[in-house]
């Protein structure tokens, strides 16, 4: 599986104009950012004969009496369901399409929607200058794919096995939860999904589902393993492995060449 292109672009403000910025689908960001990003070839980014369609949107900044904290006006309505709704986390992220795109990226701690705005904070040590090109494609995404800014049921969470239950332990939580908000959005971009199966503690092993076009996939062994596994690893020691789910009646390299003797 070829990961594709997402082509993304947060240009720098007009002269006189600062605090705004102008996000449009010129520039090539790769669909796998943080850890996933590592693993993929620069090659494997633009496939041949890519074609770039142009969408833009015109984002207006504004600081805040905390300088870890920047609120991004997309000039289109944000949270209409309510006075506000604050996500301090990636996990109380999960059921906010929008949330998620802003967590995936390295340095976001916390997201907060009102009526007109997002107001995204910041680690100390992640600057301006870097995280608000991506915030600007982030948002650009989210308007584009027509998604609901918060899911009020968690009927997808649940398709996807991420939803986190009350006997959850620790371990499971964060493996769901990097499932959905850093492997799952990246998954989706190359026309496929992934659906979490089952933790085995006593191997450490993680068993996911591929669907789409990641099953089947020639590549997707590779995806699974180099990707996926690797991301899994490093936040989660305690995973040793992550396999596809057998197909039933389906055979493995292994069981043919024993079958064939």
């Amino acid at each position: 599986m070829t990961p594709a292109a997402r082509w993304t672009a947060a240009s720098a403000s007009p002269a006189g104009l600062p605090g705004e910025g102008h996000a449009s689908s010129s520039h090539a960001v790769p669909a796998f950012r943080g850890r996933l990003a590592g693993v993929l070839a620069p090659g494997d980014l633009v496939p041949p004969g890519a074609r770039m369609t142009r969408r833009s949107i015109f984002i207006q900044t504004q600081s805040t009496p905390n300088p870890a904290s920047l609120m991004f006006l997309p000039g289109k309505p944000v949270y209409e369901d309510g006075p506000s709704i604050n996500f301090s986390s990636a996990r109380e992220a999960m059921r906010s399409p929008l949330a998620k795109r802003l967590f995936a990226i390295d340095g976001v701690t916390s997201v907060f929607f009102s009526a007109e705005y997002v107001t995204v904070t910041k680690t100390d040590q992640h600057e301006w200058g870097v995280l608000k090109p991506e915030i600007f494609a982030a948002v650009m995404d989210f308007y584009a794919s027509g998604d609901a800014v918060v899911n009020e049921g968690e009927e997808d969470l649940v398709a996807a096995g991420t939803a986190i239950n009350d006997d959850d332990d620790e371990i499971v939580a964060m493996i769901k939860e990097l499932l959905e908000t850093r492997i799952r959005p990246a998954v989706a971009e190359d026309g496929g999904d992934i659906i979490f199966r089952g933790w085995d503690e006593a191997t450490g092993t993680v068993t996911v589902k591929m669907q789409g076009a990641c099953d089947g996939c020639p590549s997707s062994s590779v995806t699974l393993k180099s990707g996926i596994e690797n991301m899994l690893r490093h936040y989660v020691p305690e995973v040793n492995d992550v396999v596809q789910e057998a197909e039933e009646g389906s055979m493995d390299l292994l069981d043919m060449a024993t079958m064939n003797r």
